[in-house]
């Protein structure tokens, strides 16, 4: 696995690259990097791709610009791009995403089906462009009635920054245990007040976790000292800028290859909206080849559950 700095255009990125062939570009959600795709990257690689894991700007070995507007989903699409362009110039890429690197993938493959000839996406299911902003939406559920909503928190600038860098390690080890598999069920303080902090109520853990070390742990600590917070914070702030970006692409359905993989126990999962997210999803992604649900599995899918994750997609790359 080979380390490089990639010129995506506007902004460079740090890569993980592996392998030779189509080019199979990872991108991780939040608190994340490059290296929660640690167990895929190898055997992608192994299976005749070009496997590349990025820090999406902001995080770690990326460029991290100040502004708000710099993190807007326009911008990230125009990431990806850019490393496709470098790394693949003459053929459109495969996407795979997780968490916030979901709806990256997602919109990319939207809104440049020329340059993304599949999209994968783990944790959360496609739903289509939003008819309304996502912060009306939930101000509406939970603000407006006193409750506390993790993006609510995270859109105030240097609040969440604050609460984390008091203490990263602990931010981390809490954030991540809470919406994995291995917290009891029922421990998310579902009727925690607007005012609280992100960890007020949230389970803590001993270390390790069956599937994170405490270097693994260490891993994520140091890079967010050397990146801090305020980049992948500020991923929560454009809700606005892109429900009006997007707007133009609402009747564009996703018409590539694509896979959905979520665990059971996926909090995320359960708040893109009410009925069915994935028959709703079916609906918008004609040619969906797969969607799977991991019994036991919460949010961090392709680290909890590596190996299963790592058979679907090489199973549906193999499709391609």
């Amino acid at each position: 696995m080979q380390e490089r700095v990639i010129d995506a255009g506007e902004v460079r990125l740090r890569a993980m690259v592996e392998g030779s062939g189509p080019l199979v570009l990872m991108v991780h959600g939040f608190p994340e990097s490059w290296y929660s795709w640690r167990h895929q990257i190898g055997p992608v690689a192994a299976a005749g791709f070009t496997a590349c894991a990025i820090d999406v700007r902001g995080y770690g070995g990326s460029d991290a610009p100040q502004p708000v507007e710099a993190y807007a989903m326009e911008r990230l699409i125009g990431d990806l791009v850019g490393v496709a362009d470098a790394l693949s110039p003459g053929a459109p890429a495969i996407l795979v995403g997780h968490d916030w690197g979901a709806p990256i993938v997602w919109n990319s493959a939207l809104v440049r089906p020329d340059r993304f000839r599949a999209v994968a996406a783990l944790s959360i299911p496609w739903q289509g462009v939003p008819p309304r902003p996502f912060d009306e939406l939930y101000d509406l559920a939970f603000t407006q009635k006193g409750r506390f909503f993790y993006q609510a928190y995270f859109a105030a600038e240097g609040v969440a920054e604050a609460e984390a860098e008091a203490d990263p390690r602990r931010f981390l080890r809490q954030f991540i245990y809470a919406l994995s598999g291995d917290v009891p069920e029922g421990s998310w303080p579902a009727d925690k007040p607007v005012g609280a902090t992100m960890l007020e109520g949230l389970a803590d853990c001993a270390m390790p976790l069956p599937w994170l070390s405490e270097a693994d742990l260490d891993f994520y600590v140091g890079e967010f000292a050397r990146s801090g917070w305020r980049g992948p914070l500020n991923r929560y702030r454009n809700h606005r800028r892109d429900f009006d970006y997007l707007g133009a692409f609402r009747e564009r359905n996703i018409e590539q290859p694509a896979l959905f993989i979520g665990g059971m126990r996926d909090l995320a999962f359960s708040m893109v909206g009410r009925g069915d997210p994935i028959a709703a999803m079916r609906a918008q992604v004609p040619d969906l080849r797969g969607a799977h649900r991991l019994d036991g599995c919460g949010h961090w899918t392709q680290q909890e559950r590596p190996a299963e994750v790592t058979a679907l997609l090489l199973d549906w790359l193999a499709g391609l």
